[in-house]
């Protein structure tokens, strides 16, 4: 335990499991809690987790894990982060009526995006956003949800996200962050930094915007634990809330990630990319956003399947091993083999695909299969098929202009460096590492520090204690400059065959 002194406390909930941290004002760690948990998939396309059951739940038991021996006076802010950006609609009593939609691994509402650019144009939703619309934004979900669910959406009084609803649940107050809300589209305009009437109507069925919630900067307070709220957590009441923000932010403030130029490449269930710009460079491929600070601006992407994908390989192909044991044995048997996993090559692709191909009708492959290829080659090609993406998206960012001079990696994908550097050797882009990788929930603790007033944003670079850089291997790099446009080619030309199968 850390001298008698303030502490921060940071939680967020993944796709797969919820994590929470204590942290000093100079970020040290003074404690760290983790609570797994799982999705569901009721249908094709359909990807949801239970507010209460899976998102606050988890939240009650890590601040009460965290605060074991531990005054809650201690504690001088709290902030949380969580997956998203997610549609979740609640009564007039703020309970939730049904499951959360989640983010851009929810493929259900393709046809409102058709019907949305079709009614509205294209081109001027784009103009609009800055952004083209994906299974990533969620108005088409909210109209999904208007047309599908009538019962759900005549009880529908607040239209809210993961993160913003456990900051409801703290504080009582319903506000949304910029970044996530630039996903809000096209109901959030980037110029105003307001909600915007403008499409309402063929997204709400009507233009009160009085469903959406408060808008503000991550770092700005949301308000304090209510008394409600501590009796659940163990929170000292009055204790300031910040408000928050979409776990992949969270995560680049945890390594450092806030000067322009700076990228953050995450590997979690999904991987994400977080620039810091300058100056906004709208693109159709991906996705232009707020930052975390006032007035700061993102570019952001993500893809759909990744530490999923790893993940699903060693339920399937790895069940005679016990599940602590499955990802060490196959990172291992990858390792031994070369570049190339000896003639395979993966799309992956396992949930349709975000940027920069935004195609939720993709799917996986696995191209090259002979008798003579083990589960050590499939995951292997799995790690280079994802590294093929990350390429991919670099190679967007690189097309529409936007400056990339540092990459900082970050996750649980990061454990063992393998898969960091198969991506290295993929892009040719060296990665920097940091000591402490706790993820979005350390990030977390620094818009807690932001909230409570003890940390300024010039604070964040002492938080972070480099580790050693990433650098690609020549010849491995070769190896993959020859697959790559087979890679490319591979999407091309199966993809009518696995359209077909899609539908």
């Amino acid at each position: 335990m850390s001298a008698p002194g303030p502490l921060l406390l940071g939680l967020d909930v993944g796709t797969y499991s919820s994590k929470g941290v204590l942290v000093t004002p100079a970020g040290e760690l003074v404690a760290q809690q983790v609570v797994t948990h799982t999705l569901s998939m009721p249908a094709p396309g359909h990807v949801e987790q239970d507010a209460d059951g899976v998102w606050w739940a988890d939240a009650q038991q890590l601040i009460r894990a965290l605060l074991q021996g531990v005054d809650p006076a201690r504690v001088a802010g709290v902030a949380c982060s969580a997956i998203g950006p997610t549609v979740l609609p609640l009564d007039s009593h703020g309970r939730p009526l049904r499951p959360g939609i989640l983010y851009g691994v929810d493929t259900r509402a393709q046809a409102q995006i058709d019907a949305l650019n079709r009614e509205l144009g294209e081109a001027r939703l784009f103009a609009h956003s800055g952004m083209a619309l994906t299974s990533q934004a969620t108005g088409p979900k909210i109209r999904w949800l208007r047309e599908h669910e009538p019962g759900v959406w005549a009880r529908t009084h607040t239209l809210t996200t993961a993160s913003s609803y456990l900051t409801y649940r703290l504080t009582g107050r319903h506000v949304m962050d910029h970044h996530t809300a630039a996903h809000c589209m096209p109901l959030y305009d980037p110029r105003t930094r307001q909600w915007s009437p403008a499409f309402s109507a063929a997204v709400l069925g009507d233009r009160d915007l009085s469903r959406l919630p408060d808008l503000a900067w991550s770092d700005e307070r949301a308000g304090e634990v209510t008394p409600e709220a501590g009796a659940l957590t163990g929170l000292r009441p009055g204790t300031p809330v910040a408000v928050g923000t979409v776990d992949a932010l969270a995560e680049s403030l945890s390594v450092g990630v806030r000067a322009p130029g700076d990228l953050m490449l995450m590997y979690g269930s999904t991987t994400f990319f977080v620039l810091v710009q300058a100056a906004a460079t709208p693109d159709p491929r991906v996705w232009s956003v707020g930052g975390a600070f006032p007035g700061q601006v993102n570019l952001a992407a993500g893809m759909g399947t990744t530490g999923s994908l790893t993940r699903w390989m060693a339920d399937e192909f790895a069940r005679d091993l016990p599940t602590e044991q499955a990802y060490d044995a196959l990172f291992a048997a990858a390792r031994d083999l070369p570049p190339g996993a000896q003639g395979l090559l993966c799309l992956p692709y396992f949930s349709g695909e975000r940027t920069p191909i935004n195609d939720p009708q993709a799917r996986g492959v696995i191209a090259g299969l002979t008798l003579s290829h083990t589960r050590a080659h499939l995951f292997r090609a799995a790690l280079e098929g994802v590294a093929f993406g990350i390429r991919h998206n670099l190679e967007a960012f690189a097309a529409l202009g936007a400056d990339v001079r540092r990459v900082v990696a970050v996750g649980g994908g990061t454990k063992g460096r393998l898969w960091l550097q198969i991506v290295s050797d993929v892009t040719g882009v060296p990665q920097e590492t940091a000591e402490v990788t706790l993820g979005a929930s350390y990030g977390d603790a620094f818009l807690a520090g932001r909230a409570a007033g003890l940390l300024s944003a010039a604070d964040l670079p002492g938080w972070v204690r480099p580790a050693p850089t990433v650098v690609p291997d020549a010849a491995a790099k070769a190896e993959y400059d020859r697959l790559y446009p087979l890679y490319r080619e591979l999407y091309t030309g199966t993809r009518p065959v696995v359209h077909a199968l899609a539908r």
